[in-house]
């Protein structure tokens, strides 16, 4: 998994802490998704920082 499509979920997820703070329908469900989305981010950016040989092969990559 790409920097780029990390980024891009990371922001989705963000997105969708919104629908809690809006007090939309299912907002509560939404934030739950996005907590999960947030966490699982989390484990494969340290996961590719702990695996890659050089810095600027992950900021690349």
């Amino acid at each position: 998994m790409e920097i780029k499509h990390l980024i891009a979920l990371f922001i989705f997820a963000l997105l969708i802490s919104l629908f809690k703070i809006l007090y939309w329908n299912f907002g509560s469900e939404m934030l739950l998704i996005g907590v999960v989305i947030k966490m699982i981010i989390g484990i494969v950016c340290v996961f590719k920082i702990l695996t890659t040989k050089k810095f600027k092969e992950f900021l690349n990559g």
